[in-house]
């Protein structure tokens, strides 16, 4: 049930998390545009979910 739980509120996040917390527009995301393309590196966004989840894992998991 647990799971389920965890599931709920990273689904919550992504849907209503733009608001509290502009994921893939954070500083240190990179962005690189040239001639014949674009790349994208979320960084800082990838940092910000492992906290995030490695605070609800340790939360719920105990």
């Amino acid at each position: 049930m647990t799971s389920i739980g965890i599931l709920l509120v990273i689904g919550l996040l992504v849907e209503f998390g733009e608001k509290f917390l502009p994921l893939g527009y954070l500083p240190g995301d990179i962005h690189i545009t040239g001639a014949h393309g674009s790349i994208y590196f979320p960084v800082a966004t990838c940092v910000v979910i492992s906290v995030i989840l490695s605070v609800l894992l340790n939360f719920f998991g105990r």
